[in-house]
């Protein structure tokens, strides 16, 4: 695949009292050889990249409402490799979203990297009202200012893990078993005592179905999130899998799947992206001993941190009134911290364009969307 390329370059400027270094970016489309190993570059990217932001995304989402382009970011020869979901709608024009992008190296950086991505879909002219964003980015007061300096709006979030549970696994196998709490420890231990163990299964329609169902079963319960067509999740799975980033893990009750979960391996981080079990089970600790399992699966595979992907912000963890309460409860029993990433806002480009899309815009084409393909909009 060929790709044309255009580079703008953009300046964050300093006062005369500021020692560090002008800090520049230039933005671009990747080139067809860059599209070709797209995964080598993003898990080169200054925080490790995201799975979301993979060739296997790229692929799920490409054509399923969503356009997608490859677009670099480089400053002083070092690249950061970033996937772009774009929507075109009448009037309006482009919608850009930067799915856990800019991946750059702070927040510091973000105001010159969204500049530079301005001025090249200014004079590339491909009619972009705005950029939506959510880097990955640890939220802190001295954070921000940095924000609100690169002009961006707060939006809602949009992706389960800008709040989420990260466990640090590149400590020896032993270590990272004392370093979860002794609730889990003990559910895993009593679980492998009771004879509960874990089966790996190997990509394909029964594998798919088996975890599908039992993730219905957890949403008729739990009332949680809608899920996605059956048709969009086996599609997802057999992207990642077919590209050795994707692993089932189940444990069985009555000789049927009762627990069940996903995880993605990209780069040096794993993520638990899918699971469901299903209700009122006789085994005790049989999710415990599920995630104990992926986690050392992953650590094989090279990977030094697991994502629990998706809890209720810190400040919020102990609140029974939170829809993922207690999914947040059995998350943090392997990592006591939640980790807040600052979360999405909109970079704006047509301000007029941009309020009529705050203003109903958005609500309006998302329904017509769910109404014409059943599908969720983002």
């Amino acid at each position: 695949m060929s790709a044309r390329i255009h580079t703008y370059k953009t300046a964050h400027k300093t006062n005369r009292r500021d020692t560090a270094p002008l800090r520049e970016f230039t933005a671009r489309f990747a080139t067809g050889e860059e599209i070709e190993n797209w995964d080598k570059h993003v898990t080169a990217n200054p925080n490790g990249g995201n799975m979301l932001q993979s060739a296997a995304y790229a692929s799920v989402k490409n054509g399923n409402g969503w356009d997608v382009r490859f677009l670099v970011l480089e400053s002083g020869g070092a690249a950061s490799y970033n996937l772009v979901l774009e929507k075109k709608f009448p009037v309006l024009g482009r919608l850009w979203y930067l799915i856990k992008g800019p991946d750059v190296g702070t927040a510091a950086d973000l105001k010159p990297a969204l500049a530079a991505c301005a001025e090249f879909v200014k004079a590339a002219k491909l009619n972009v009202f705005a950029i939506k964003v959510e880097p990955d980015i640890v939220d802190a007061p001295e954070v921000q200012p940095q924000l609100a300096a690169a002009g961006l709006v707060n939006a809602p979030n949009i992706q389960s893990n800008d709040s989420t549970a990260l466990l640090d696994i590149s400590a020896p196998e032993n270590e990272v078993f004392r370093s979860i709490s002794s609730r889990a420890r003990n559910a895993i231990r009593r679980a492998e005592r009771e004879g509960c163990e874990v089966v790996q299964r190997e990509q394909g329609p029964e594998t798919y179905r088996a975890l599908y169902d039992l993730m219905a079963d957890t949403v008729n319960a739990k009332g949680s999130m809608p899920l996605r067509s059956y048709e969009y999740y086996a599609r997802f799975w057999d992207e990642f899998c077919d590209r050795g980033q994707g692993s089932f893990f189940f444990v069985y009750e009555d000789g049927k799947p009762s627990v069940g979960a996903f995880v993605i391996n990209y780069g040096s981080k794993a993520t638990y992206k899918d699971g469901g079990s299903t209700q009122n089970r006789k085994q005790y600790g049989d999710s415990h001993l599920v995630q104990w399992a992926a986690i050392r699966r992953m650590k094989e595979l090279g990977c030094t941190e697991y994502d629990f992907c998706g809890t209720p912000p810190a400040a919020r963890i102990k609140d029974k009134s939170h829809t993922l309460h207690g999914m947040g409860m059995f998350k943090t029993s392997f990592s006591k911290t939640v980790t807040d990433f600052v979360g999405c806002y909109d970079f704006v480009l047509a301000p007029v364009r941009h309020r009529l899309w705050v203003k109903g815009a958005e609500r309006v084409f998302r329904r017509l969307e769910t109404m014409r393909t059943g599908n969720q909009f983002y």
